[in-house]
């Protein structure tokens, strides 16, 4: 039947008959079949007034829970429904349309599914998912009749995917139901949408704490000049005040008179994590919107990801742009809540038409730093001579590519950087660990 068509095949099945019954009541003289197709056609418009005259829809509420999903993450959505209606009318069924990016999990198979086979597909953290415009759908209730006036109140819950980065709405919703006698169907369509905030993915790093230094471990001790403990402690003399635990009792011997230890304070390592934004290094894609673009989606990822592996590691860490841009605010050690924040922000990140990867060297051309992580799409083997010194600036030079050419990663290796592949279809996870492994003993020129 036909959208405009408000009669199922029962009902349509009905006034046929009711038609028939009276063309041979007329033909034959049947009376009988003159009240047959009279009772026919009373019970369909009696089916029509209970849904379309005195039932109307009241409202609606959708939630979301978390309020940002992430690619490859689940969330719950929560439909509250508001319906009003004099008689009863019988179960039917609901459908809540889902924008591009969004998966409805159905609960009878395994997966998300998608309603659009010719939608392109997003691969990431080594597998597939189909990112397609479609919707969630389910069983609608029977609602008891409600002559009293009071509305009828529904809940429907279900759970999607993110399966792309971006901002996809949710909407809208729609109820169709039928009378007891399921003669009538009428639609009620809902048109309120919800937007769903869908972060890159944040694929769980291995620790560092096998690195020696700076690059490795969470927040640690540093003394005013080297370091308590050390051979080459250089203590001051003993002032009054100074507690007699701090007394350094092998050079008090040596110098014939007290002297006590450096004062300890607590310093706190910093890293710096870079995203070339060039449109230059992905395709147009990547600059058109969020999600279409898979090599861009695996750099943007794993900017996150290494993000959050330095702030559970206890480092400040700023992210920025090739060209010193900052992508957003500094994170502090241990605050996982700014890295959500953070990746909020990112679903909606896109690349710029300029190229600034030159512009990274005089930013660390000064004194050696901390870890410096550069995420870039395409690479050659003009990029790697131009970053081959800013290696010797960092205590663990990180650099991956999405698009390495020819030996570039092996010329940039070749200059210091510890470097690693990220294809759309790689295991960023173990990218990551092949790379830091390459970082053990690496000593900052």
């Amino acid at each position: 039947m036909g959208r405009l068509w408000p009669l199922t095949i029962r009902g349509t099945g009905a006034v046929l008959l009711g038609l028939g019954c009276l063309i041979v009541a007329a033909d034959r003289g049947v009376v009988q079949l003159l009240y047959v197709a009279m009772l026919l056609f009373a019970v369909v418009g009696a089916a029509l007034l209970a849904l379309y005259a005195v039932r109307r829809a009241e409202g609606i509420t959708r939630t979301v829970e978390p309020d940002v999903l992430t690619v490859g993450r689940e969330g719950r959505v929560t439909v509250r429904v508001s319906l009003r209606a004099a008689l009863a009318s019988g179960s039917g069924t609901w459908r809540d349309a889902l924008a591009p990016g969004l998966a409805w999990c159905d609960p009878a198979r395994e997966g998300a599914l998608s309603a659009d086979a010719a939608a392109p597909s997003v691969m990431t953290a080594g597998f597939r998912r189909r990112a397609a415009t479609g919707a969630a759908r389910g069983v609608f209730p029977a609602l008891e009749s409600g002559l009293r006036g009071e509305a009828h109140t529904v809940d429907v819950d279900y759970r999607v995917r993110g399966v792309r980065r971006g901002m996809p709405a949710i909407g809208p919703f729609s109820v169709s139901s039928t009378d007891p006698f399921g003669l009538v169907r009428r639609t009620h369509v809902m048109s309120e949408r919800t937007t769903v905030v869908v972060a890159p993915e944040i694929v769980d790093l291995p620790a560092l704490n096998d690195l020696p230094g700076e690059a490795g471990g969470t927040r640690h001790s540093a003394t005013n000049e080297l370091g308590q403990g050390s051979d080459n402690l250089i203590p001051r003399a003993y002032v009054p005040g100074d507690s007699m635990r701090r007394i350094h009792w092998r050079a008090s011997a040596h110098r014939d008179e007290l002297m006590v230890r450096q004062e300890e304070q607590e310093s706190t390592p910093s890293a710096t994590v870079v995203l070339d934004l060039s449109t230059r290094r992905y395709t147009m894609d990547a600059m058109r919107g969020p999600g279409l673009d898979p090599g861009f989606e695996s750099a943007v990822s794993a900017c996150v990801s290494v993000v959050a592996r330095f702030v559970r590691e206890g480092y400040t860490v700023a992210v920025i742009d090739s060209d010193g841009h900052p992508l957003g605010d500094a994170l502090e050690g241990g605050d996982l809540a700014a890295v959500e924040v953070l990746a909020g922000d990112f679903a909606t990140l896109l690349t710029r038409r300029d190229d600034h990867l030159a512009q990274l060297v005089p930013l660390f051309a000064g004194a050696a730093g901390g870890p410096l992580v550069v995420v870039v799409g395409q690479f050659d083997a003009a990029d790697a001579a131009l970053l081959g010194p800013v290696a010797h600036h960092s205590s663990l030079p990180l650099l991956f590519a999405v698009a390495p050419v020819g030996d570039a990663l092996s010329r940039a290796a070749a200059s210091g950087w510890h470097v690693a592949a990220i294809p759309p279809d790689a295991d960023l996870a173990l990218a990551w660990q092949s790379a830091v492994e390459r970082g053990v003993g690496h000593v900052v020129a």
